[in-house]
């Protein structure tokens, strides 16, 4: 197990624009050859958008995009018609595919913070595609076979315990809260690379943590 913390995450973005990025792998300017993915993930980013600020209209390929809202509301456009609006419990994936725009914004009046996923398909190409699962349950995986992966959001009260899935990859983020894992205490933004993960438990350290999981095949 390889825990990165909240601290050691690239900072990028543009703060005079309204706009905080913090890259858990490396990202544009931020290159690391030793730390480019683990498993299908490729990025795991947290961003904060001040009210009114967002990223214009950009390109997207061979990518899966899955965003998770942390507070406030994110507006999506992109060029296949879609125009939405995610909220704290929404799971959002876009599949970039052969190639896609889009644009993200923070219309409301309120500080967005959203974390957001990229994951490598094992197939490049195809037609994009887009969905929404409005309020996911803990007990409600979503999967992304193009990538061969699979999202466990956990809620935990304080001394709960969740089980890590046996997997040949997983990946472990902190939204909130602090939870104890594999005799370490992790808090937001800190991350756990598990490689052949078996019979792991997370257990809840705080009231209220909140975990995304990504279960992959090897």
């Amino acid at each position: 197990m390889d825990v990165r913390r909240a601290g050691e995450r690239y900072l990028g973005g543009d703060r005079a624009a309204g706009i905080e990025s913090l890259h858990a792998f490396s990202f544009g300017p931020h290159y690391d050859p030793d730390n480019l993915r683990f498993g299908a993930v490729i990025a795991c980013n947290e961003e904060r958008l001040a009210p009114g600020a967002g990223f214009d209209e950009h390109p997207h390929s061979h990518t899966e995009i899955v965003t998770w809202v942390v507070e406030g509301e994110l507006t999506h456009r992109d060029s296949t018609g879609h125009a939405t609006v995610i909220r704290p419990g929404d799971v959002q994936r876009l599949s970039a595919a052969g190639g896609v725009r889009h644009v993200e914004r923070n219309d409301a009046g309120v500080p967005l913070a959203f974390v957001q996923m990229w994951l490598a398909p094992r197939e490049p190409g195809g037609d994009p595609a887009y969905e929404v699962v409005r309020g996911i349950a803990d007990s409600t995986p979503y999967a992304v076979p193009e990538a061969g992966a699979m999202l466990h959001v956990r809620r935990l009260a304080a001394g709960e315990r969740t089980a890590v899935p046996d997997a040949a990859y997983a990946y472990v983020h902190v939204v909130r809260g602090a939870v104890r894992l594999g005799g370490q205490e992790l808090g937001p933004g800190d991350s756990a690379r598990i490689t052949d993960a078996k019979d792991l438990e997370a257990v809840g350290a705080s009231t209220g943590a909140e975990l995304l999981v990504w279960e992959m095949a090897g």
